[in-house]
């Protein structure tokens, strides 16, 4: 069946669709990075026969759930989270993930929790929680070896009806992840300290160039493991080509969302590609640029990394013949 889901994720999210035999349909992203509330609304009224509607928190940014969730409400659908990016963020002051029916949690090796690849489910539904755990691999009655599955009431007949495909995670993966669970608070603490640091110092320095998405009021904490912006429209294609070579000179690695080979860019998933145009998407990652905040960097290398960022703007602007402060404008 059909699903809608963001147009600005990663291309995992359409492969899992298209994996589970699904047709992705695609809503628009807006510059704050997060699923448009009023395009859902026009997709989920154009495709009736829609049943579920999956929202990736793409780079931890989360949109407006309470408006998703009446929305699916409304139109019969079953809304899903894609959390694999949004590790310890709260909305409302629940974890991110709470509001849909169910939602998946990566530990792929550039998360929040690493085992190097791997993930895992959260939901309280029990008709849910029993098939995964079947398709994880409980055959019989080893359903009975989990600690956190329901009660066999709710295993009746499905280890004999659907397939066994043995997505689990290994206990090497999770005896590597558990450690790391008593780090996160303080991990997001240090995390989101730097970001503050280093947004402040963008915006004071090249506010007139570039915008930093802002994150949902009701967004009670976000988890900054790495920084977004959307370079102003005056940047012109060449433009921003050069801002990131510029950067790379520098020895800092930008990645543009809008790149042709970015898998984060909706024109690059062929297997499951948007059958409508997707115009608002497409501007905002023409312009829209990633940069990592390592963990293990100290506190000065960010302070580098806002003169990299600045400096690289500034060289793009004079070479264009274009003011660099506003007072020059």
């Amino acid at each position: 069946g059909k699903v809608i889901s963001n147009a600005f994720t990663f291309g995992a999210v359409p492969s899992a669709i298209q994996h589970a035999n699904g047709t992705a349909i695609y809503v628009e992203s807006d510059f704050n990075h997060v699923m448009d509330v009023a395009d859902l609304a026009k997709k989920l009224s154009a495709h009736p026969d829609c049943k579920h509607v999956l929202v990736s928190h793409m780079r931890g940014k989360v949109a407006d759930m309470a408006a998703i969730q009446a929305l699916c409400d409304k139109h019969g659908a079953v809304l899903l989270e894609d959390c694999a990016h949004s590790l310890g963020v709260r909305y409302k002051e629940a974890h991110s993930g709470h509001v849909g029916r169910a939602c998946a949690i990566s530990s792929q090796s550039y998360k929040m929790l690493n085992s190097g690849e791997g993930g895992f489910l959260l939901t309280d539904d029990p008709a849910i929680a029993a098939r995964a755990a079947v398709y994880a691999g409980a055959y019989e009655d080893l359903n009975s070896k989990h600690v956190t599955v329901p009660g066999p009431e709710h295993f009746k007949g499905l280890p004999e009806t659907i397939p066994n495909y043995s997505m689990r995670m290994s206990n090497l993966a999770a005896a590597v992840i558990r450690p790391q669970i008593k780090t996160l608070d303080e991990r997001i603490e240090k995390y989101n300290a730097r970001y503050a640091a280093l947004a402040g110092r963008l915006e004071e320095s090249c506010g007139a160039h570039l915008s930093i998405p802002v994150v949902t009021p009701e967004v009670s904490r976000m988890v900054h493991d790495s920084l977004q912006f959307n370079l102003d429209e005056k940047f012109s294609k060449a433009m921003t080509q050069q801002f990131l070579e510029e950067c790379k000179a520098h020895g800092l690695p930008v990645e543009l969302f809008g790149h042709r080979s970015n898998a984060r860019n909706f024109v690059n998933w062929k297997f499951a590609p948007a059958e409508e145009p997707l115009p608002k998407t497409a501007k905002m990652l023409a312009r829209s640029c990633d940069v990592r905040l390592p963990l293990m960097w100290d506190d000065e290398d960010f302070e580098v990394m806002a003169e990299v960022l600045t400096e690289s703007l500034e060289k793009v602007l004079v070479d264009a013949g274009m003011p660099v402060c506003e007072e020059e404008a």
